[in-house]
């Protein structure tokens, strides 16, 4: 295996999801956050194993992810968080269940529904208790349950919310806050509907530290890919994700001589530098240039120098044994996705989620 890639590990993968089952009572159910590519993984590969182990939901942002699945043989259920009345058609004809959000989305999707000449279509109602980004407020459940006693046209699957700092304990008087609110919004809702969808607020740091708001299920994102809530949380997990390339060209270089683009970097004596096939249309940040991140090779730490181009970028590699076509780790085993992101001042979703699709991705089954 060489070259540019992002390998995927699936026994990390099975190590992160009994971990976080652990984490639950019995009974609750676990749903597994594949959007945006899996984290920028591998989605139908992790969907899949996922699958295997008996998780049972699966959770995508936008439709298209989840006719990727259904296309691949994934039978899970799949919430789509945030659909779109373009992409109606492919939710039903693929089984998606969306979240309803607002009292458009609602109205068009029953609309959508009725012309269908179908009924009880599952759906999910997102209520709004602080992030202030989508959802239902406790205010609108009379006009929305009304919706729902007008016709048998959908079905509530589940009542969920989202929690805004599960991961700050500073901000716990507000998750707090939004935890008691979520009971009650969905205990009014419940008592007008007549039957009882199934809860879910927390996200893998709300299921750390908030055993109270597990409810009846819980949705897992980072933590099925290898990242906690705290460096202690991170150790007890393992990335599924390991970004690695290749040397393609080494220079010897004089003190005065430079590389890169705007001569950036300029060495101040003899160096050896190294030149690697990839680059910021992979997702390996411009701001990661000219010493701010740095690569593992041979065991030892090169730095990233001069700016970061589109298509490749070099590292000094002076003193450090290696050749042309020795492999490079940017984040996997020598150090994680947590860690290279720091540099930036960013965080492990927005490094995992930036590795481009050019990249090719490696799946390591045993």
């Amino acid at each position: 295996m060489t070259g540019t890639r992002l390998e995927i590990d699936l026994n990390a993968l099975r190590h992160n999801y009994a971990y976080m089952r652990s984490k639950i009572a019995r009974g609750v159910k676990m749903m597994g956050v594949v959007k945006a590519f899996g984290y920028g993984s591998e989605a139908v590969a992790v969907a899949l194993e996922l699958e295997t182990l008996g998780i049972d939901y699966f959770a995508v942002a936008y439709a298209p992810e989840g006719v990727v699945l259904r296309d691949a043989g994934v039978q899970t259920p799949i919430l789509v968080l945030h659909p779109q009345p373009d992409n109606f058609e492919a939710i039903v004809s693929h089984h998606l269940e969306p979240s309803l959000y607002s009292h458009r989305v609602l109205s068009i999707f029953s609309e959508f529904i009725k012309e269908k000449k179908l009924s009880n279509y599952p759906v999910h109602l997102k209520f709004n208790t602080g992030l202030n980004r989508l959802g239902f407020l406790a205010s609108d459940i009379e006009v929305v349950l009304d919706r729902f006693r007008e016709s048998a046209l959908l079905k509530v699957q589940s009542i969920f919310s989202h929690l805004v700092a599960s991961e700050d304990l500073t901000e716990k008087d507000f998750t707090r806050q939004q935890i008691s609110d979520f009971k009650l919004l969905s205990k009014q809702f419940i008592s007008g509907l007549g039957y009882v969808p199934f809860l879910h607020e927390t996200n893998t740091s709300g299921v750390i530290n908030y055993p109270e708001a597990h409810f009846d299920c819980v949705r897992v994102g980072i933590g099925l890919y290898g990242y906690g809530n705290t460096p202690e949380e991170t150790n007890n997990l393992q990335p599924v994700a390991r970004l690695k390339s290749v040397i393609s060209q080494l220079h010897h270089l004089e003190s005065g001589e430079s590389v890169g683009y705007n001569r950036a970097f300029v060495a101040e004596g003899n160096i050896v530098t190294a030149t690697l096939p990839i680059g910021h249309a992979d997702g390996i940040s411009r701001a990661l240039g000219n010493s701010v991140g740095c690569v593992t090779i041979s065991g030892k730490t090169a730095p990233i120098i001069g700016n970061v181009c589109m298509d490749m970028l070099m590292v000094d590699v002076t003193g450090i044994e290696c050749q042309e076509g020795s492999e490079v780790e940017f984040f996997g085993t020598s150090s994680n996705a947590e860690t290279f992101a720091q540099k930036t001042n960013s965080i492990s979703y927005e490094v995992l989620t930036s590795i481009g699709q050019r990249i090719r991705r490696y799946v390591i089954e045993l």
